[in-house]
């Protein structure tokens, strides 16, 4: 069976301020308001790299990211990834222009 290799954090502090950055657009209460600014910037949910140049997930989001180390760094586009998952079946088909891979 597979089992994926835990990779530890380097910069704990950086890791952790931006991972609360995306938790915090990623809440229940925000993550609406999150999804209608990701469809006015024309930009793809899954498209992390676009998403965080914007600033759509804080204006000191980028600098965090740039920040951190590489592994860090493909933690927390994993972790992003996950987020964007996760987001509600009624959410992700009301904001499908975001979703779509086209």
């Amino acid at each position: 069976m597979f089992e994926q290799a835990v990779i530890a954090v380097q910069d704990e502090e950086g890791y952790t301020r931006l991972h609360g950055l995306m938790d915090a657009v990623f809440d229940a209460c925000d993550v609406e308001v999150f999804l209608n600014r990701v469809i006015k910037s024309r930009l793809r949910i899954r498209d992390f790299e676009s998403v965080l140049r914007r600033g759509l997930l804080g204006r000191e989001a980028p600098r965090l990211y740039d920040a951190l180390p590489v592994s860090d760094r493909g933690l927390t586009r994993e972790r992003y990834l996950r987020l964007v998952e996760k987001v509600p079946v009624e959410l992700r088909q009301r904001y499908f222009k975001a979703y779509a891979y086209y």
